[in-house]
């Protein structure tokens, strides 16, 4: 089985994908680390050398590559992944893929990513609070269509990473 985290930036896809692997024993991979390594550039280099084009093409190929050979795994996705080419098919019609939606409020999400937005280029330049809760509020209204679509939703608020984990864990049995 491949276990796939998705939703927002912030969410705690990886966080909770490697816990969750650990619990599962399973092994755990970031696909955007994976696109990483296989391109040989971090993804904000991919993008501003190739082209956002390029990196969802690429994307789209080691997601398809990686769910089709792969067992035992949990893949934290990119908050984007499931919005381009057909990845959101790709993976509901994987009978060996189990979906998960990671889901968090927009305000929860505000206050995560605005500590550390340096390090995550499409948020990097919002200044305050106030722009970065807009920004997501109109990014999750586009994304959430695709989001919404895992088989399993999982409302993170207020919980902490072990009770996420259980929770997934339990839904699996």
């Amino acid at each position: 089985m491949v276990i796939v985290l998705m939703g927002y930036m912030g969410c705690g896809k990886s966080t909770i994908g490697k816990q969750l692997a650990t619990v599962l024993n399973y092994s755990f991979l970031d696909l955007d680390d994976y696109i990483s390594s296989k391109e040989k550039m971090i993804v904000p280099s991919i993008f501003e050398k190739k082209g956002e084009i390029y990196f969802r093409k690429m994307e789209s190929k080691y997601l398809e590559r990686i769910i089709v050979k792969e067992n035992n795994l949990v893949l934290a996705l990119g908050g984007g992944t499931p919005c381009y080419a057909n990845n959101m098919e790709a993976l509901l019609k994987n009978k060996n893929v189990k979906t998960f939606y990671l889901k968090l409020p927009i305000t929860t999400l505000a206050e995560r990513l605005f500590t550390e937005k340096e390090k995550r280029p499409l948020i990097s330049l919002i200044k305050d609070k106030e722009m970065l809760l807009e920004f997501i509020g109109k990014h999750l209204f586009e994304r959430t269509q695709y989001y919404s679509q895992a088989e399993f939703k999982i409302n993170g608020e207020g919980k902490s990473v072990k009770t996420i984990v259980e929770e997934i864990v339990t839904t699996l049995v």
